[in-house]
């Protein structure tokens, strides 16, 4: 039998639920409503979806009246809600509605939700779960949509990188304050997005070094690592001037001085909080006119996509490096007890829409089996290579060794190598072989498998300021794509281009 309403409530505890189905109800409704209807709660500002939840937690106490109402605990002339004694009674729904909603184990969700809090960390600030609710509300109620999916990213990669990386993790920097930010707004006359203010409340970038949080790529002759900018050193490098008006950059090289920048407005055909690399136009005549590699939608989407890469393995980590590599699953083959892998990566820095010059690197690994008997040695000769465009154009290449090593491999070892190659379309595909001799058989020769793999540029936006290009300024067959850049020294056709400063030439 449901205890009377107007009795004094007793301690709570999720034990007592079938005494006071009110808390099952509110056990269900959002933070919203508690804070609206539980006492001591703090002036907060009006925040999306606000009549929703009201309507909601009209709609469950309405489930909740007519529930009492079937439940026939009284005579008719002894009821609740007889005429004499609704309103009464509607009067002490409220106040135990209020009561209730102080029940800390309600709170205890929403700080788990919202703002991670483990039990540890609620020991050791020795208040309630409602406390600490409202108080980290207090600061942080503004990037309440955010602020859970932002600290786990942090969380997960300050974990995977501590292990792997402690020295790009003692790179980080504190959080900044909220007057911080405003600050910052103030200063370059444009409003940050709330992600992006969000993960600078958790971390304020990185100090400049090296290795950059953001990820690495080398070359034989070219070297790229990103560092995430702290507020203040962003703020610095925002552009006003055409081509890059009202772009934030969030990410600096220090080697190439390649940046990734967020457009705060929707100005020069970029959408806003858009995310992308900078590509000037090689071809036209107005320095304005700067193409972009696009990298991302929101910061909240490039941040967490970057970091989910990194701490699933999908991305290397090389020499204490995070080494942006993509590499498919299915891009593997066996042939006897050699395994043959591969992984790409795409170069901003050294392509271009206009000319079309994009440009990849390959990572691949041969490995052979420990469990291979020790006279399966064998030593590479050459290899061959198909080499395909989008548009179906098709190039054969052979040559001695790779990267010019001839590795020897035997049970158990692993050899890796990088190589790059460009096209003049915005993907393509290579296969091919390696022809291998047998170190104590010398005249048994055999080939081994190069898996198909494939290399697509991001998504770009041609650039609204261009102009009708002068095709005579600049000898470039836009057709002719580069073969396999194992041969990269002997085949070298430097563009005529001068590079912006601090960024390698471009080659095919």
């Amino acid at each position: 039998m449901a205890a009377p309403l107007d009795m004094e409530p007793s301690a709570l505890s999720l034990e007592l639920l079938p005494t006071d189905p009110l808390l099952l109800i509110l056990s269900f409704l959002d933070y919203r409503d508690l804070m609206r209807y539980g006492a001591g709660a703090p002036p907060r500002p009006a925040l999306p979806g606000a009549e929703k939840h009201e309507r909601k937690l009209q709609a469950a106490l309405g489930h909740f009246t007519r529930w009492l109402k079937s439940y026939e605990s009284y005579s008719e002339d002894e009821s609740i809600f007889s005429a004499k004694t609704l309103p009464m009674n509607c009067c002490c729904l409220s106040r135990r509605l209020n009561q209730l909603s102080s029940h800390d184990p309600l709170w205890k969700r929403h700080c788990k939700k919202y703002w991670l809090i483990s039990e540890e960390e609620k020991s050791q600030r020795n208040q309630t779960w409602k406390a600490i609710f409202i108080s980290t509300y207090s600061d942080l109620g503004r990037y309440i949509r955010y602020y859970a999916t932002l600290k786990k990213a942090w969380d997960d990669l300050e974990k995977y990188l501590g292990q792997r990386c402690p020295r790009m993790i003692g790179s980080l920097k504190e959080s900044v304050r909220e007057e911080d930010l405003d600050a910052v707004e103030a200063q370059i006359g444009c409003k940050l997005p709330d992600d992006y203010r969000c993960s600078f409340r958790i971390h304020n970038g990185q100090k400049l070094v090296v290795p950059g949080l953001m990820g690495s790529m080398a070359l034989s002759n070219h070297y790229r690592s990103e560092d995430l900018l702290d507020i203040d050193t962003a703020a610095g490098g925002f552009q006003q001037r055409p081509g890059l008006k009202q772009c934030l950059p969030l990410t600096f090289c220090i080697h190439t001085g390649l940046s990734q920048y967020m457009a705060l407005e929707s100005v020069e055909g970029r959408n806003k909080y858009e995310i992308f690399y900078q590509c000037p136009d090689q071809m036209a005549r107005n320095p304005s006119a700067i193409d972009m590699f696009i990298t991302g939608t929101s910061y909240l989407e490039w941040f967490t996509s970057y970091v989910n890469k990194v701490v699933t393995g999908g991305y290397p980590i090389i020499r204490d490096q995070i080494f942006r590599y993509v590499h498919d699953k299915e891009c593997v083959a066996t042939t006897g007890d050699i395994t043959v892998s591969v992984s790409t990566s795409f170069l901003p820095e050294l392509s271009s829409v206009h000319p079309p010059h994009y440009f990849f690197t390959y990572r691949i690994r041969i490995e052979m089996s420990k469990d291979a008997l020790p006279e399966k040695a064998c030593q590479l000769d050459s290899r061959y290579w198909r080499i395909t465009n989008a548009k179906g154009d098709v190039e054969e290449v052979q040559g001695p060794g790779v990267v010019g090593e001839f590795p020897i491999i035997s049970p158990g070892r692993v050899y890796e190598y990088t190589s790059c190659t460009t096209f003049s379309t915005t993907s393509g595909y290579m296969e091919g072989y390696y022809t291998f001799h047998c170190l104590y058989y010398k005249d048994k020769f055999f080939n081994v498998t190069i898996p198909r793999f494939h290399m697509v540029c991001p998504t770009f936006k041609v650039s609204t300021a261009r102009m009708e290009p002068n095709h005579n300024e600049y000898a470039v067959d836009e057709d002719e794509d580069s073969t396999d850049t194992d041969e990269y020294e002997d085949r070298r056709r430097v563009l005529d281009i001068p590079a912006p400063s601090g960024r390698c030439p471009r080659h095919t």
